[in-house]
């Protein structure tokens, strides 16, 4: 390690009240990981900030000393932008404080708290805020990218129910955004994703939400994914908002709800989640009974705390990924063919290909009412992802999601996609994402609040 760096380690711990961890130190490889295995980089310098003082002062350090500057929260970015080699990782997950006002229906909420953290404490008052799918991700890289998930066709995407955000900027300010403050701003984070600065504090609007939500796993085997497809293309655009269903081409998972003989297998499932009644429920999991008989059933009420963990231990810490996304109008016969296809192709039981139905209240936000980089017709979002247990078996994985993406676009809305569902971030798949008007907006914003672009490891806007 040079002498310049140690210097620089010795100056940050003098200057911050957490903790400052370079590579000689004990802790380093712990410190440096991040959710994607595939992901192995070296920062010079760790800053675990315990404050938003501390935070500002990393920032001024990264940027007087020249350094790339990176922003860990949850560590689940496909891309591993939370990591820089060479360079200073700012590490926020220290402010992961959350305080719910039951009254205004409200939640203070660092930018370094996880999903579980979230449902965890909204949960207590019977309230919850829209939010992805995997628990173990942060709140701050999901919100800022959009954020989609059960309660999206009922609430919107996380970032429509952000009210305010109190963001570190790159020459040290810490500025509070909202609709009557830096009102710019405000419209730029929410979409925008990590390009304006480091979000030390989100402040969301909550929703009542029954502790018991209502929850099926529908699978079918692989020969009658085009039977399940057609099907979830005539059933899902008209349930209402009290019910969710994700459909997935997945392996059936080995749990004791599933026969032995189809455990591990791949093939197709819808998965239900019911808001409302237990009748409402029961009669669209009916509906789907009697129309396609699936191969295996499970229905259970169960906590929506619990169901928001459903799937994490698939997408557990430690797997090597790598995704693409795109947005499909509907499930044409076309993209059928082409799904179909792929989905037999692919070789590691954890890689899954995932639809989300995006329509009622995703739809009820204009296009241009935030920065999401997506528009808000109805839709499905579509996520090809790759992960294998080794390193060896990612790059026969990465191919097949590649050639998927590659056949699936003619029946896609556009080159753009999800920005939160990107492993690369190719400026040009960035800018078709939020296309050219939005884009230009985004541009002036960036270079009023970062001309110099420091926070450019993500979905970059290029400053003007």
């Amino acid at each position: 390690m040079t002498q310049t760096a140690d210097s620089g380690i010795d100056e940050l711990r003098t200057t911050i009240d957490g903790v400052v961890v370079g590579p000689r130190d004990a802790a380093y490889d712990d410190a440096r990981r991040v959710w994607n295995a595939a992901i192995d980089r070296r920062p010079a310098l760790i800053a675990q900030c315990v404050s938003v003082a501390d935070v500002r002062t990393a920032v001024l350090f990264g940027v007087h000393n020249g350094l790339e500057i990176s922003i860990r929260g949850g560590a689940h970015s496909m891309s591993g932008a939370a990591v820089v080699d060479d360079g200073l990782m700012i590490d926020v997950s220290a402010l992961n404080k959350i305080t719910v006002d039951p009254e205004t229906k409200r939640a203070s909420v660092g930018g370094g708290a996880l999903l579980s953290d979230l449902d965890a404490a909204t949960a207590e008052y019977g309230l919850a805020a829209p939010a992805g799918m995997i628990s173990h991700t942060g709140v701050a890289g999901l919100t800022l990218g959009g954020g989609m998930g059960y309660l999206t066709r009922k609430f919107g995407l996380s970032l429509d129910n952000v009210l305010s955000v109190q963001i570190v900027t790159a020459d040290g300010r810490v500025l509070r955004a909202a609709a009557d403050e830096n009102p710019e701003l405000y419209w730029a984070v929410r979409g925008g994703g990590g390009n304006f600065g480091v979000v030390t504090e989100f402040e969301f609007q909550l929703h009542e939400m029954a502790p018991i939500v209502q929850y099926g796993l529908l699978w079918w085997d692989l020969d009658q994914g085009a039977d399940v497809l057609r099907l979830a293309r005539d059933l899902v655009p008209n349930l209402p908002r009290e019910v969710t269903v994700i459909i997935g081409a997945l392996n059936a998972p080995p749990a004791p709800f599933v026969p032995a003989e189809y455990q591990l297998k791949p093939g197709y499932a819808l998965v239900v989640v019911g808001f409302g009644g237990v009748e409402q429920f029961d009669e669209i999991v009916g509906q789907v009974r009697t129309a396609l008989p699936p191969t295996v059933e499970f229905t259970t009420p169960m906590p929506f705390t619990e169901v928001q963990k459903s799937i994490d231990e698939p997408n557990a810490w430690g797997f090597h990924c790598y995704d693409k996304g795109a947005y499909l109008e509907d499930l044409t016969d076309e993209a059928i063919e082409v799904i179909t296809d792929h989905v037999a192709r692919k070789v590691s039981p954890l890689s899954n290909t995932l639809f989300y139905r995006l329509d009622g209240a995703y739809s009820e936000i204009g296009d241009d009412d935030t920065a999401f980089g997506g528009g808000r017709s109805p839709r499905y979002a579509v996520f090809l992802v790759a992960i294998s247990p080794t390193a060896e078996g990612l790059p026969p994985e990465r191919d097949w999601v590649r050639a998927f993406w590659d056949e699936l676009q003619p029946h896609t809305l556009g080159h753009g996609s999800y920005v939160n569902a990107m492993a690369e971030y190719d400026a040009d798949r960035v800018r078709a994402s939020y296309g050219e008007q939005k884009y230009a907006r985004l541009q002036e914003i960036k270079t009023v609040y970062d001309p110099g672009n420091v926070f450019h490891r993500n979905m970059n806007i290029k400053p003007l």
